[in-house]
């Protein structure tokens, strides 16, 4: 399976892709005849306690998750939660990914939506692509589910999409229910399903929809449709808690340059709700959560990924994103350059290891290992993860042939993640955190991939010194709103 994912599209030279608080508890119910069991669990695995339903807790009771309006100037909120295009004819995508964890099943969902080219509503005429050049167009929702079960809806056409310029609030209709007009901005969950057959929206709080598998996975094992609805009270989002939130790439991030941007728009928190999935009705409460995007004009040529908030070994909520890639630099030659982050949120603190703070380096092979280290001054921090299934194939948005199989995952990664408080001397000393995980999410995308990726990041130290500089860029814009980027 590893070796036919990893053929032609793969090996394009081109192709891109919190205070640690004691979790309530998460109950999981099942349709069966037989009693269920209510699960009492926390991300940290050893804080877990299964204990059985009890006459107030019947399993026929049902989580109802509950609806709120995006709120503005809503706590947590990062830089670029917005819609990034800008109405121009560039070359553009805009991504956005989600994921909801069950410990107590050793499963996860993992909800991707994206759009390619939204200036062309549909495909390119034969005119538009002499005056243009060739593009894909369209909107994508793929989920990757329990059992690495997978679905996938896609349309050429992206007329029914909507995204809020400045807010974390999308959607898209790809059949509205008859004679209902799609909506074009967030709705109160009866009223979208009300006007919406098939399409999803999602906020910072809420994310709800359905979907039907288009036949073209045959790669891998699919469901033929899934239907959820969830709320999430974010912990963490970028950033110490109680803090101005920041941008994971920087205040530079605010400019067309170094693309594709990233953005961790929350790095961990508690969701609510239930998913229809390959027959089972599943429903979960306070489950471990997360969500992120990015957006430019292409994938970095090839990158890797790893994401985890369910943890041994730990007390409350701790959440881990790190990730590397090979991304062009904007100029006349084809220039790459390294680059890569590890972040980490405990105990209401972020734990931030990028390349204008320090070194970070990293051991990848093409399947199945995954090691970094980083080093920012004051701390020293050491994560090593494996993977024994072959991983999923998922899809990213390619400049070769758009909406395409162009990495692979898995979320039943093992990991190890350990933080150490430097010495004067810098070598490691007080261990501040030591815990693992069997439930970690992995990934690698891009090429080619011929062999271990062995890398390091820094960044020189002009450019340091500027990264360093405290800009509060949306704040500057704030100023003069009409000035503000999309996306900002």
């Amino acid at each position: 399976m590893e070796s036919k994912f990893w053929e032609p599209l793969l090996f394009s030279p081109t192709l891109p892709l919190l205070p640690c608080v004691p979790l309530p508890s998460l109950k999981l119910r099942f349709p069966s005849t037989t009693p269920t069991t209510r699960l009492l669990a926390h991300s940290s695995l050893s804080d877990s306690v299964p204990v059985q339903n009890t006459p107030q807790t019947p399993p026929s009771v049902k989580v109802q998750p509950t609806y709120s309006p995006t709120p503005p100037n809503r706590d947590l909120r990062t830089p670029h939660s917005g819609y990034h295009f800008d109405g121009t004819a560039r070359k553009f995508f805009e991504g956005w990914y989600f994921k909801v964890s069950i410990p107590e099943r050793r499963q996860s969902f993992c909800f991707m939506y994206s759009v390619e080219s939204p200036s062309f509503r549909k495909p390119l005429s034969p005119l538009e692509q002499v005056q243009y050049g060739p593009r894909f167009t369209g909107v994508g929702a793929q989920i990757l589910g329990a059992d690495d079960k997978y679905i996938c809806q896609y349309s050429p056409e992206s007329q029914f999409f909507w995204g809020s310029r400045h807010e974390l609030t999308l959607g898209n209709t790809f059949v509205p229910n008859q004679n209902s007009k799609p909506p074009n901005k967030e709705l109160p969950p009866q009223e979208f399903n009300d006007r919406v057959l098939e399409g999803f929206q999602v906020t910072p709080l809420w994310n709800q929809g359905f979907i039907q598998d288009d036949g073209r996975s045959n790669y891998v094992e699919t469901v033929k449709t899934a239907r959820w609805e969830y709320s999430t009270l974010p912990v963490y989002g970028w950033g110490d808690v109680g803090s101005t939130q920041k941008s994971t790439a920087g205040w530079l991030a605010a400019f067309p340059v170094f693309e594709p941007h990233w953005q961790i728009c929350m790095a961990a928190g508690l969701s609510t709700g239930w998913i229809e999935w390959d027959g089972e009705r599943i429903e979960f409460e306070n489950a471990p959560s997360y969500s992120e995007k990015n957006w430019g004009g292409g994938f970095p040529r090839k990158w890797f990924w790893v994401q985890c908030n369910v943890f041994e070994g730990g007390s409350g909520e701790i959440a881990l994103t790190a990730a590397g890639g090979l991304r062009q630099i904007p100029g006349i030659t084809e220039t790459f350059e390294n680059a890569a982050l590890i972040g980490i949120h405990c105990d209401g603190k972020f734990y931030e290891f990028v390349p204008w703070n320090g070194i970070v380096n990293w051991e990848v092979t093409t399947w199945g290992y995954w090691f970094m280290t980083a080093d920012n001054g004051k701390y020293v921090v050491e994560l090593e993860a494996t993977a024994d299934d072959p991983g999923t194939p998922l899809r990213a948005p390619t400049a070769e042939a758009g909406l395409a199989p162009a990495c692979k995952d898995t979320c039943f990664g093992s990991l190890k993640l350990q933080m150490w408080e430097r010495r004067y001397d810098g070598s490691k000393g007080k261990i501040i955190l030591n815990v693992s995980s069997n439930m970690a999410a992995l990934e690698v995308g891009g090429g080619p991939w011929f062999d271990t990726w062995k890398g390091k990041t820094s960044t020189p130290a002009a450019l340091r010194s500027a990264l360093e500089l405290p800009i509060d860029v949306e704040a500057i814009f704030n100023l003069v709103p009409l000035f503000k980027p999309p996306g900002l």
